[in-house]
């Protein structure tokens, strides 16, 4: 099985249901369904054949589903990519990745023009409309241009099918690159169907669900949890072309909405505009984060703001991505990213791989069906991330008597102050708790004594904060070795698309 075919048959049970809205325009499984396949049988027309890469550059819309799905069912191999990167940045990724059709918004086209001779595999740019006026005709790549549209009206619902098997490469998901060049990583079609079904029945997202999607469409906390979930049982997503809490809020609002899934900087922005008067969540049954760890001020904060509950999760893309949630079932613990899902199993290891008893730090390990088949065309990185089985994630974690799980850090991220362990967590947790910050990351900076120190980024709501007020609130909640040695305050903190701090960005800040 996989979610192409899983889409097929929800569709045959829910023929006018709406499978998406998307600008307040409905569309049905039946139409969804008809078109995905249309998509896929024209792709196979132009030549293209099971196996063959095809790089979705797309935001998130309508054309974002039925290409992901259309390419899926022809047998193709997605990767998508972010269409805010630049052309440099793609460059590395459809070379490296062997692309030989690009599907795009026209008004990307322009990114693609410097980099074409160094594409040359890519047969065709699939141009999805944006409405703009693009010269199709004087752009140098007009004799590759195919129009989206016309390539769903010109397909025929006599699809050939492919065969593909459970093994088969379905997406290559290329990781953010923060240690160097982005990695792909490997997603089957038993990891992408295995992981939207066993999160749809942990966090019981059905048919009646009405689904928020805000994340990107090309992340794959978005993909599993807000597309390829609900879409399997029948439920409606709600697309959002960019997150915007007033239009979340209307959203949510007019289409009756039950589920939200985002990451803790958007239920920050959400929080504050409720704080502001703007907006409720009354018909929400269930919120869904990941993406980092959610600060336990924010997450109590807006659960008392809203009356809803917030479920944290863990994932990562090698893992499809989710291995971890707290249950419906049973308390959610603050702080903890939960229990394992369906099918999964996660455990806290020392360095040399035997497992760790309930309450002390190590490296989590993932094994299941979700689990990546390795990156591509990096076998030595996949021997290092794949060992016996198991998933190393590189996140350091702790299990308590129950079997819910904390990230306490990014193992690359830990800052050691004179032989002593520093998690950047444990600082901002204490930090959140100070009623002027509204964000703030820690990282190490080299010292000459200690090795390294604590260095924070603030992002405050008083302008009459100050480095020193700060620091001894922190003195009065943290080992002295913890405590910020330099505190920098800043209008906002780097992220990336999804919403994620970037360390990196800030370490780079640190150096120059």
């Amino acid at each position: 099985m996989n979610i192409t075919k899983q889409l097929t048959l929800t569709a045959r049970k829910n023929r006018h249901k709406p499978a998406y809205i998307f600008e307040d325009q409905e569309t049905s499984y039946l139409e969804l369904e008809g078109a995905v396949t249309k998509f896929a049988s024209r792709l196979q027309q132009l030549g293209y054949k099971k196996g063959d890469h095809i790089a979705l550059i797309v935001g998130n819309s309508p054309y974002y589903i039925i290409g992901l799905y259309g390419a899926l069912r022809m047998g193709a191999v997605v990767i998508p990519v972010n269409p805010l990167y630049t052309s440099h940045e793609m460059s590395y990724i459809l070379r490296n990745g062997d692309v030989k059709a690009i599907i795009t918004m026209d008004v990307l086209l322009e990114k693609f023009e410097p980099i074409a001779d160094q594409l040359p595999d890519v047969q065709h740019y699939i141009l999805c409309e944006s409405g703009a006026d693009i010269p199709y005709d004087k752009s140098l790549l007009s004799a590759k241009l195919k129009s989206f549209t016309q390539m769903v009206e010109e397909g025929s619902l006599g699809f050939d099918d492919p065969g593909t098997n459970d093994e088969d490469t379905a997406i290559i998901l290329y990781t953010s690159g923060t240690t160097g060049k982005p990695k792909g990583a490997m997603l089957t079609h038993k990891n992408i169907y295995s992981n939207a079904k066993d999160v749809a029945d942990y966090l019981t997202i059905n048919g009646e669900d009405r689904v928020i999607a805000a994340l990107p469409m090309f992340h794959v906390f978005c993909l599993t949890v807000a597309l390829n979930a609900p879409l399997m049982n029948g439920g409606t997503v709600l697309i959002m072309p960019k997150f915007s809490p007033p239009e979340v809020f209307r959203v949510a609002r007019v289409y009756e909405a039950t589920v939200f899934a985002g990451v803790p900087t958007m239920y920050n922005f959400l929080l504050q505009s409720a704080e502001n008067g703007q907006g409720d969540f009354s018909g929400l049954r269930l919120c869904i984060s990941g993406g980092s760890a959610m600060p336990v001020s924010l997450l109590q904060s807006f659960e008392r703001a809203f009356d809803v509950k917030v479920s944290e999760g863990y994932g990562l893309s090698e893992s499809s991505p989710v291995t971890c949630f707290n249950p419906l079932d049973r308390p959610r613990k603050p702080g903890s990213i939960g229990t394992s899902i369906l099918n999964v199993e996660n455990k806290v290891v020392d360095e040399y791989g035997e497992e760790l008893p309930p309450g002390e730090v190590g490296e989590l390990i993932v094994r299941g069906p979700n689990v990546m088949k390795g990156y591509y065309k990096l076998e030595e990185e996949s021997a290092v991330a794949l060992r016996n089985g198991w998933l190393y994630t590189g996140d350091m974690a702790r299990m308590d008597d129950e079997g819910y799980f904390y990230i306490v850090d990014r193992k690359k991220d830990m800052i050691l102050v004179g032989g002593y362990n520093v998690y950047p967590r444990e600082v901002e947790e204490v930090l959140y708790d100070h009623p002027a910050i509204d964000e703030t990351a820690v990282i190490g900076t080299p010292h000459p004594e200690s090795g390294e120190t604590v260095l924070a980024f603030i992002v405050a709501n008083d302008s009459s904060l100050d480095e020193a007020g700060l620091i001894e609130f922190c003195k009065g909640h943290l080992a002295s070795y913890k405590v910020p040695s330099k505190i920098e305050f800043m209008d906002e903190l780097p992220k990336n698309t999804t919403g994620k701090i970037l360390r990196k960005n800030l370490r780079e800040r640190t150096e120059q």
